[in-house]
């Protein structure tokens, strides 16, 4: 079961938490964003099976989650002789940074306007209530 909201906000939390908490993402897609991050060129799946001692197969399904969320790009390097294979590379922190900015913004509106419903809601039955009670 997910924790509350003012759990969440009790616990101690660091930037990488963001990757979880905005995306959903686990922690092993947290370490192969690390690896690609502290890598000075792009990998391949498997070196970063290697890096996270992991199966590719387990390394790609986590490839393809950070894919999915924008938070890593990848490239095809064709060989000379014919054929082709992928590699992997961070996006740049500035653009997650501001998509990250955009999903909470528009987190926050809807927020509040649920608080409004909420407020509207149960604003008529508090008055109610208090008839009943005198």
């Amino acid at each position: 079961m997910p924790d509350s909201m003012s759990e969440q906000l009790r616990r101690d939390m660091e930037c990488e938490g963001l990757l979880e908490c905005f995306h959903g993402l686990k922690e092993l897609d947290r370490e192969c964003f690390r690896v690609l991050v502290e890598a000075e060129e792009p990998l391949t799946v498997d070196e970063m099976a290697d890096a996270v001692e992991r199966e590719r197969s387990t390394a790609y399904r986590a490839v393809q989650r950070l894919l999915q969320t924008g938070f890593i790009e990848k490239d095809q390097i064709n060989y000379d002789q014919g054929g082709y294979y992928h590699v992997y590379s961070p996006t740049d922190p500035s653009q997650i940074a501001d998509d990250m900015q955009r999903m909470l913004n528009d987190w926050y509106a809807k927020m509040g306007q649920l608080i409004q419903e909420f407020e509207n809601k149960y604003e008529g039955s508090e008055t109610a209530t208090t008839a009943v009670e005198g």
